[in-house]
């Protein structure tokens, strides 16, 4: 039965998921709290792993909840439903509408689909970012090593940007929130 929860979870993940993965996230959570898979904070730690893990997010978190819901089974099950709808999709586009994409009407559609992706990425982060430092439920509990992190990264983004005039990367953002969390949190 885990194994047809798995398939049918994550298809639903991949047929809906528009914009990307951090665009997609609403939707994972929604289906991993829904089967009770993961808790928030465990979601949260995931996504936290798979940004820095190589690959996609969405196939990363698949992986790891297919496999600590139904072990190798469960992540091959969990991995292609998640990227079996994309590939349907990308292939038919190739063969299929090729010559209706350059239709302004379609443009004009993908062109309006691209602020609602941005304020699904925006939403996704300041909830997370919210969630990280804040406990909800636990009255105004502010966890701060999480707050002192957030800082720092916030520090460092704009010293970089005043400093040398341009956006940090976003890798170099990872390896020092990262270098930060072993430092707070291992100490």
């Amino acid at each position: 039965m885990i194994y047809l929860d798995l398939l049918i979870g994550f298809l639903k993940v991949g047929c809906f998921a528009f914009g990307g993965a951090y665009a997609a996230i609403p939707l994972i959570r929604d289906v991993v709290l829904s089967y009770g898979w993961l808790t928030d904070e465990q979601l949260s730690y995931m996504i936290a792993v798979s940004e820095s893990t190589p690959g996609p997010v969405m196939i990363n978190l698949a992986t790891y909840v297919g496999s600590s819901q139904g072990g190798v089974l469960g992540s091959i099950v969990a991995t292609l439903a998640v990227a079996f709808p994309s590939f349907i999709i990308i292939w038919l586009v190739m063969v299929l509408l090729k010559r209706f994409l350059e239709k302004p009407a379609v443009q004009a559609v993908l062109g309006a689909v691209k602020p609602c992706v941005i304020g699904i990425i925006l939403s996704t982060g300041a909830y997370m970012a919210f969630s990280g430092v804040f406990h909800p439920g636990e009255g105004i509990a502010v966890d701060g090593k999480a707050a002192i992190i957030a800082g720092a990264v916030a520090a460092v983004v704009i010293a970089w940007r005043i400093i040398k005039k341009k956006k940090a990367s976003p890798i170099a953002l990872i390896i020092v929130s990262a270098c930060l969390g072993i430092l707070v949190y291992g100490i």
